[in-house]
């Protein structure tokens, strides 16, 4: 028998009443009842409530103590029940408690309501902030998620295998966390962004299916849906695999995790929603579409080919139209025009509202022609009562009418909160021209199979090669990417040529799949859900921070543990390191 405890808290209950226990947890709050005094001892499964016939023997117990109390559980008076709690028909009449361990008089925040304190305070008291019910709940809901994810996996014959947390560095889109080597002078490790290239060397070490929970490290800045240095994935990859093998497995894993902790929402029904790169950008701006909103957005820019309406002329024209929204107020509508201008719309956003009788009213109606004015009840479908918003631009147009677009979504409330609709935006270009750089650059992962293969790349411009790359979105989050490889290593000279990177220096940085590339490499394919974002939306949390235990800040440090901090000058001795000034 624990000499701590005999039960926790969620095992106290009327079948224990005069029964002798031993609990133990933290001082919640001590509360004096007209002389009486009521303590509530929270352990990590909930609360009981403590008395004493004797209150000297809370004398001296601060908040948040941790303690042991042993006594009897009675019944209490029926109008002292507390339904709030699972405990509320019985408390514990102290005989003996020792206080384990004291806290200070004074907290850097309530615990209870923790979740309304100032974040960078929370994370500094992470230790105390995790004692919340609330907050300790996310936490439990991962390991869930976790245990879930790792059981579906195997179930479906998926193997688990670490890879390397020390490797190279690789040039993989996101700046390299490196780690200076005390063994070879001058040369270093990088935490691995990704294990793509380890779980394709185990499709060539004759792996089937391969999977991890993998820790991945990119110096990228911090979003609400992104942490600064580290995130976790469902790594895996399948060898002798088409595209469609894996985007079967990826929906199967969604809808299954989805729908064992999505607390009833709806979800999209397999197969989810599939968009080509180019398909998603012109309907919805945006390669993340949020489906939920039923908004498209149109091109117009025929309709002004010869407009003497100066924004219009020689730019692309996108338009949203809304129906039924006609009567919204002036104060409605400068309100979106304030929000197009944040966005870099320097003149705010063009519309106009249609009559019962089809007549245009709105800014900019009187610079339009008549011939323009029924083209675009013919082009856009007007209907009476709708506006027909209009982003104009020469090279932003797509981007700026999908933040509009979102925007509408959120004004006009056309987003069912209890939905997740996925769907699967596929085809992207396999490089786009970099003004920076001057030359062609992967615009998404360097290691994949280009459509086509050999004869793309050699007979089509780069900009034209579109490469077997997609991602899962939910909700307008991006959760999972992934790719057919490129297991040729012929092909993947050429691509990597295309991008600006010669022979030699393709060696050089991926030494290891060149070389496998040589033994008979398997085609294979695969992708890596990302965990943190899977439980953002599952909690409903607007920070992914929330669903981590020990995050960093948004900043990138962490005043618990005083990182990143300084090292010894005999630790950097060895490292063969020298800090400049």
């Amino acid at each position: 028998m624990s000499k701590y405890r005999t039960h926790y808290c969620k095992d106290l209950t009327e079948d224990t009443v005069e029964e002798i226990v031993k609990v133990a947890g933290f001082v919640e709050n001590i509360r004096d009842h007209g002389g009486v005094i009521f303590m509530d001892l929270r352990d990590s499964t909930g609360t009981i409530q403590v008395v004493s016939n004797d209150d000297s023997i809370f004398d001296g117990i601060t908040r948040e103590s941790s303690i042991k109390v042993e006594g009897k559980i009675r019944k209490r008076q029926e109008e002292d029940y507390n339904d709030r709690i699972q405990t509320g028909t019985i408390e514990l009449l102290v005989s003996d408690l020792e206080v384990l361990g004291k806290a200070k008089n004074v907290l850097p925040f309530e615990v209870m309501t923790s979740k309304e304190s100032n974040e960078d305070t929370r994370l500094k008291y992470r230790y105390l902030d995790l004692r919340n019910p609330k907050v300790k709940e996310n936490i439990i809901f991962r390991t869930k998620v976790i245990d879930f994810l790792r059981k579906t996996m195997q179930e479906s014959d998926f193997l688990e295998i670490q890879t390397p947390i020390l490797t190279a560095s690789s040039p993989e889109g996101a700046r390299d966390f490196i780690v200076p080597s005390r063994k070879f002078h001058g040369k270093f490790y990088a935490l691995p962004q990704a294990p793509q290239q380890f779980k394709q060397l185990l499709m060539c070490g004759g792996f089937d299916k391969y999977f991890q929970i993998a820790p991945c490290f990119r110096d990228e800045d911090a979003r609400s849906d992104r942490v600064y240095g580290e995130f976790y994935q469902l790594d895996f990859e399948m060898a002798f695999a088409e595209e469609e093998d894996i985007l079967k497995v990826g929906e199967d894993i969604f809808r299954k995790t989805f729908k064992e902790f999505g607390k009833g929402k709806k979800i999209s029904d397999e197969p989810f929603t599939r968009l080509t790169f180019k398909e998603s950008m012109e309907k919805y701006g945006t390669d993340k579409p949020d489906l939920r909103n039923p908004l498209e957005i149109i091109d117009i820019t025929d309709v002004f080919e010869n407009t003497t309406f100066r924004p219009f002329r020689g730019v692309t024209v996108k338009a949203i139209i809304v129906e039924d929204i006609a009567d919204k107020s002036n104060s409605w509508f400068n309100e979106l025009g304030d929000y197009a201008k944040s966005i870099g719309m320097s003149a705010g956003i063009g519309y106009f509202k249609v009559t019962e009788d089809m007549e245009f009213v709105g800014p900019i109606d009187k610079f339009l022609s008549e011939d323009e004015r029924e083209d675009l009840i013919s082009t856009a479908k007007l209907k009476p009562n709708s506006v027909i918003f209009f982003i104009a631009d020469r090279k932003n147009a797509s981007k700026l009418a999908g933040q509009i677009r979102d925007e509408l979504g959120r004004k006009l409330e056309l987003i069912d909160k209890d939905e997740f609709k996925f769907c699967i935006v596929k085809d992207f270009p396999m490089y786009e021209w970099s003004e920076e750089e001057d030359k062609y650059i992967f615009t998404h992962n360097p290691f994949s199979m280009p459509q086509g293969g050999m004869d793309s790349l050699t007979s089509k411009s780069p900009e034209d090669i579109l490469a077997y790359q997609f991602d899962f979105v939910c909700n307008g989050i991006e959760m999972s990417s992934g790719a057919v490889r490129n297991h040729d290593i012929d092909i993947m000279k050429k691509a990597f040529e295309i991008a600006g990177y010669d022979e030699s220096e393709l060696e050089y940085r991926f030494k290891a799949l060149y070389e496998a590339f040589k033994y008979g490499a398997p085609p294979h394919a695969g992708m890596a859900p990302g965990i943190d974002r899977m439980l953002m939306l599952l909690l409903d949390e607007d920070s992914i921070r929330e669903t981590i235990a020990f995050p960093l800040t948004a900043a990138g440090s962490d005043a618990m543990m005083g990182c990143p901090g300084e090292v010894s000058e005999q630790q950097l001795r060895e490292a063969h390191i020298k800090i400049r000034d």
